[in-house]
């Protein structure tokens, strides 16, 4: 059984996600790592980010895996996923079609190779990654709320909430009008708002939505 739960940054998705899968005893999958292992990959190789055909490229000649924390290449990257430049550069690289669809893949070959369930946190999850998930979650909050958060990230020190703010909102406004797989709930999902619930709350939400 796979969960999905989506959401943009600073709603507590990684945080509930884990929390579900540990209650649940099942693997956690963060995809936006995946991504982020992407991009670095890419700025090694110091191609452009606007180059999809040079990007695909660069993909095809590294290993991205997920073992509590992203992998390249068997190497924890991490760390280094967090970074200021792969942040400012993620959402370039994954707006390419061919990109979303290789990283799709290999998400997809992740879960399978666990049995097929797993709690799978991403901003496509339920619309493109696992579209037949039988609980489909997206996580949202207020914008002072995600901002207020993410300032509390290690990630974050040295950034005023203002600034934080308004690259939430940027990236937001790259990830929903992307032509490939745009951000945005699925259908059928159940839309769970963070800001005035404790973890522990929305991790019981998230679980009285599986199916007996």
């Amino acid at each position: 059984m796979v969960i999905a739960i989506d959401g943009p940054g600073g709603v507590g998705k990684s945080t509930v996600s884990r929390t579900v899968a540990s209650r649940l005893a099942i693997p956690h999958l963060d995809t936006g790592s995946t991504y982020r292992a992407a991009t670095l990959a890419v700025l090694r190789a110091e191609v452009a980010l606007d180059d999809e055909a040079a990007i695909l490229a660069v993909l095809e000649r590294h290993a991205i895996g997920y073992d509590d924390g992203v992998l390249l290449d068997d190497e924890p990257v991490t760390a280094e996923t967090r970074s200021d430049a792969v942040t400012g550069a993620v959402s370039a690289v994954s707006a390419h079609p061919s990109v979303r669809t290789r990283i799709v893949d290999i998400q997809r070959a992740w879960v399978a190779d666990r049995g097929g369930s797993a709690v799978v946190e991403g901003r496509d999850i339920g619309t493109v990654v696992f579209p037949s998930a039988p609980v489909k979650v997206y996580l949202t909050a207020r914008p002072e709320v995600r901002a207020a958060r993410r300032a509390g990230d290690t990630e974050s020190v040295g950034a005023s909430v203002e600034s934080i703010a308004v690259a939430l909102e940027e990236r937001d406004r790259a990830d929903a009008t992307r032509a490939a797989s745009p951000m945005k709930p699925a259908d059928d999902a159940v839309t769970i708002d963070t800001s005035d619930r404790t973890i522990d709350e929305v991790v019981d939400a998230v679980l009285a939505l599986i199916p007996d």
